[in-house]
């Protein structure tokens, strides 16, 4: 009896840690590199690629790095997304290290203010999830009519395979140590 008391602490321990840990908000790069911000060389390169590959959740920033001499960050609306209209951005940026804290969920978009820059494909939309999302472990994509552009993927369920292991793995270390 004590033993199963034991392994069912131990097992809590982990579940809480796991928690604790995830729920953190984080900081991405666009793109996954310092010179991410640049015209894609190619439609498998693009900036939104990379957004369908991870997942935001509100609280979660962005960090753009790129030369402030010749290019900025223009966070616009869903119809100047897809004109590449640069005249009416809600919101630019210039310092050649932006960083934009992701404060609601839904899409968001962003384009290049250089000239002819967002034509060429330097873009980018963002859909992020809601933080109740995190303790389901799943979220479901946005259906395509909310957006223009690429789909989202679904999530892979890695982060609940997981915490589901540390469990196991917590649970077999009480066990043990009856």
């Amino acid at each position: 009896m004590a033993g199963s008391l034991r392994a069912l602490w131990y097992s809590l321990v982990l579940v809480l840690l796991v928690s604790a840990t995830s729920s953190a908000a984080k900081e991405f790069l666009v793109g996954g590199k310092t010179d991410g911000w640049k015209i894609p060389s190619s439609q498998s390169d693009s900036l939104n690629k990379w957004a369908e590959t991870t997942r935001f959740l509100v609280g979660d920033s962005l960090v753009w790095k790129y030369e402030k001499e010749k290019d900025s960050v223009l966070k616009v609306r869903r119809e100047a997304y897809i004109s590449c209209n640069t005249t009416d951005a809600t919101e630019e940026y210039k310092d050649g290290n932006t960083k934009v804290t992701l404060d609601k969920s839904g899409p968001h978009y962003f384009i290049s203010g250089a000239e002819g820059h967002c034509e060429k494909g330097q873009k980018l939309i963002v859909v992020v999830m809601s933080q109740r999302h995190r303790l389901v472990g799943e979220s479901p994509a946005p259906s395509p009519s909310e957006i223009e552009g690429p789909a989202v993927a679904p999530t892979s369920g890695a982060a609940s395979f997981r915490a589901g292991c540390l469990v196991a793995l917590g649970v077999l270390v009480g066990f043990l140590w009856m």
